[in-house]
């Protein structure tokens, strides 16, 4: 496969960054970045171009690392096969792309775990892939960096969420000064409750409206301590919402009517908030075969895509805009694109947020 992506390794939110640059690295480089979550696997490998990178490959599966996690405390032997399967796919694409610099990283279910570090230590013994374990603020301004070019070049302020399968990140954007500074992330908060821990706990096959009802005010309790930090910050006429998950993209498809997922026709979606309300009202509306069906959720997660509808309902209660846009990219897009500016190749400008 090869798909163009916009996203400049010189663009978007300030993500942490290290004193000194490395050496600098030829322009053949080849970029994998991989992330474990709770509920997916992901990779890309792609090179730098002139005006951002080429992705050369790509995989993703969904292979539910968390599942039971919330319960047992642990990563079940199931769910590390399934895992250990994946990121084989993933080191066996990375050997035949010749990746030469690779940043893999694993996010809440091993930050959770009390096994967590012994599975890091076994996938690096079967597979020689050294998985790095990140906090929840290396997290969320990866997540930010990955989905920073979406955001409205004209608002003044922006919310930016990342629902995950055992952790969500949301994310207060200012964007640039007058004197050109570049977007920056004024505040963040990392929730330990995504769509797999918070179906575990309330259910997912069948949810009744007080089910849904009950899931949406335990996310907006979690929510309510970041909402009240970020009560003072002033929202301009064009203050949006910015979000990047299966459950946004599925909400897009949704409204889209998709005859199968195209992740062009949704990355970059704006919708409305009527247009959301429609969307989240058809899923709420479908039975769990119906949901399975459907082509934009399927088997995989028909049990977990109103679990993410009632964290993005917490988040619209909370921060209530007339506009949210879609993102199709995030962390693996952030990790690409500091990489690249480390290393000094793509644009070597930063963007501005006009």
């Amino acid at each position: 496969m090869s798909e163009v992506v916009t996203l400049s390794p010189g663009k978007g939110i300030d993500a942490p960054r290290p004193e000194a640059r490395p050496p600098w690295r030829p322009a053949a480089a080849t970029y994998a970045a991989l992330d474990l979550g709770t509920n997916n696997c992901r990779l890309l490998v792609a090179r730098p171009t002139a005006d951002g990178f080429r992705v050369i490959d790509a995989f993703s599966r969904i292979v539910r690392l968390g599942e039971g996690l919330s319960v047992t405390g642990r990563l079940g032997e199931a769910a590390i096969a399934r895992t250990l399967e994946a990121l084989r796919i993933c080191r066996d694409k990375m050997a035949a792309r010749g990746v030469t610099r690779a940043r893999t990283i694993a996010t809440e279910a091993c930050r959770s775990a009390v096994n967590g570090a012994e599975f890091v230590n076994l996938v690096q013994d079967r597979l020689g892939i050294d998985l790095e374990i990140v906090d929840r603020e290396t997290e969320a301004h990866l997540a930010a960096a990955g989905v920073g070019d979406l955001a409205d070049r004209d608002a003044r302020s922006i919310v930016m969420f990342d629902i995950g399968g055992g952790s969500s990140e949301i994310i207060w954007l200012r964007a640039s000064e007058p004197s050109g500074r570049a977007g920056r992330v004024q505040a963040w908060e990392s929730m330990r409750l995504g769509v797999v821990s918070l179906a575990e706990r309330f259910g997912g096959v069948d949810v009744s409206d007080e089910t849904f009802a009950a899931m949406t005010a335990y996310v907006a309790e979690a929510l309510a301590p970041f909402a009240a930090k970020v009560a003072d910050q002033t929202r301009c006429d064009r203050f949006h919402l910015l979000g990047t998950s299966g459950t946004v993209t599925t909400i897009a498809g949704v409204h889209l009517n998709l005859p199968r997922y195209d992740r062009r026709a949704v990355d970059g979606l704006w919708l409305g908030r009527a247009e959301v309300d429609d969307a989240v009202t058809r899923l709420r509306s479908m039975s769990y075969a119906e949901r399975a069906a459907n082509a934009c959720i399927g088997h995989e997660r028909a049990d977990l895509v109103l679990a993410g509808c009632a964290i993005l309902e917490a988040i619209r209660a909370h921060f209530p805009a007339e506009r949210l846009r879609i993102a199709d990219r995030g962390l693996r897009e952030g990790i690409l694109s500091q990489m690249m500016r480390e290393d000094g190749v793509g644009p070597h400008r930063r963007a501005r947020w006009r």
